[in-house]
């Protein structure tokens, strides 16, 4: 199966290409940027409780690395191949040069489903997966953190492992860490928020403010879309909906999203909550709602069901899930995307803080990092929305252009090894 084959990563090539072309970008550094730096597929064996052995299939892809270490999560889901992997990765290397950090596109994961594994057999894959890619990772190298079916208990049994093998402590190595093992503030909930904060930035744009006139739809109540509606509840917006795998709960007049939290906490599924109409994903997608976040997978919204989309504003909370074709057809309906490079850009910005903090020894308060996520995301999304009007494009070929133009300048800069 080829590294190249997923509509992933196709979707992500189309967009670098037509932004590269509506910026008329040097065609050598689009090239180059048409493929990964390095992917690395890995075995990962472990001793199951019943005593069997099993072996898992393991991905790192290293996309980009000219502005610094790669960075990007991790991810255990039955789903995962080095194609996914790969497009996450290039789409981690745009997120980065957008918001301005000096990191590169990495992404990794493994071919599982965690939820059929015991807490023992987690920590011996998480374990034996940091070993086998533990010579392309590091501070220095590349700073992997959580992502769909990891959490910052798998980041511990990570950073463990590399200093387990070097001899120290590196609470450099990973994000998303517990803060008693170097972890920091904001962190879990950094995505979620800088959706929260995109939302209002957009409304901000529209003449428009988020309050108790203001619906909202969420798909996937998760990591990303929990704190984005704890955010927008406590600026008086009203949450209608919000899904996991089993279904959506549905209430026109507004959520109690307090208890689904503690619902959903519990690992308890939405279907099985007593309350609300329960409607499908599907459906859930195409409510008349003022704002809708797609926070769950990649490709929800697509050729065949975006002539359906109600929504006038479409935070994209998850990586890709628009693709190509209905980013396009939505924006010539007068649609808002807020692209998800920009979007869902708040957990990178603040593994970023975790990293810097590791490195010094020294650590921030909340207040400082959400001030400081709250600047970088505004300054991003000024420029990409400058960007739309100068180039007269939506604001997902902006942010693009806005990305490659940081890449484009600092791979000229660094040339062409060896020439």
């Amino acid at each position: 199966m080829s590294l190249y084959h997923s509509d992933l990563y196709k979707d992500a090539l189309a967009q670098m290409e037509v932004a590269a072309s509506a910026m008329n970008a040097d065609p050598n550094v689009i090239e180059r940027l048409r493929y990964p730096k390095r992917a690395i597929t890995v075995s990962i064996p472990i001793r199951l409780d019943d005593g069997t052995v099993k072996t898992f299939e393991g991905y790192r892809v290293q996309h980009n690395m000219t502005l610094g270490p790669g960075k990007g999560g991790i991810r255990f889901h039955p789903d995962v191949d080095e194609s996914e992997t790969a497009a996450l990765a290039m789409l981690m290397t745009f997120k980065c040069a957008l918001v301005g950090l000096p990191l590169g596109g990495a992404k990794g994961g493994v071919r599982v489903d965690p939820n059929q594994l015991s807490r023992q057999e987690l920590q011996a894959l998480s374990r034996r997966y940091a070993t086998e890619i533990g010579p392309f990772i590091g501070p220095d190298k590349d700073i992997p953190a959580p992502d769909i079916g990891t959490d910052r208990q798998t980041m511990a049994w990570i950073m463990d492992t590399y200093s387990q093998i070097h001899g120290y402590a590196s609470h450099g190595v990973v994000t998303g860490k517990p803060i008693s093992v170097g972890g920091s503030l904001g962190r879990e909930e950094a995505t979620g928020r800088g959706v929260a904060y995109c939302v209002n930035f957009a409304y901000e744009k529209l003449n428009k403010k988020v309050d108790e006139n203001i619906t909202v739809a969420i798909h996937g109540f998760g990591k990303v879309g929990m704190p984005a509606a704890v955010d927008l509840v406590e600026q008086g917006a009203k949450i209608v909906a919000v899904s996991d795998v089993s279904c959506a709960v549905y209430d026109p007049s507004g959520l109690n999203i307090p208890k689904l939290i503690d619902w959903v906490k519990e690992r308890k599924l939405l279907k099985d909550y007593p309350y609300y109409d329960k409607i499908t994903n599907a459906q859930l997608l195409e409510l008349d709602v003022d704002v809708l976040i797609p926070a769950a997978i990649d490709g929800v919204v697509t050729e065949k069901n975006m002539k359906n989309i109600k929504a006038k504003l479409i935070a994209e909370g998850a990586n890709g899930p628009l693709n190509k074709d209905a980013v396009e057809y939505l924006s010539n309906k007068d649609v808002f995307i807020i692209p998800d490079i920009l979007c869902n850009a708040g957990g990178v910005i603040v593994s970023y803080f975790e990293w810097v903090q590791g490195l010094a020894h020294f650590f921030w308060d909340i207040d400082q990092i959400n001030k400081t996520l709250h600047a970088i995301l505004k300054n991003a999304f000024d420029e990409v929305y400058e960007k739309a009007e100068f180039y007269k494009v939506d604001m997902k070929k902006a942010a693009m252009i806005a990305a490659l133009a940081k890449l484009e300048a600092a791979m000229k800069l660094r040339g062409l090894f060896p020439g």
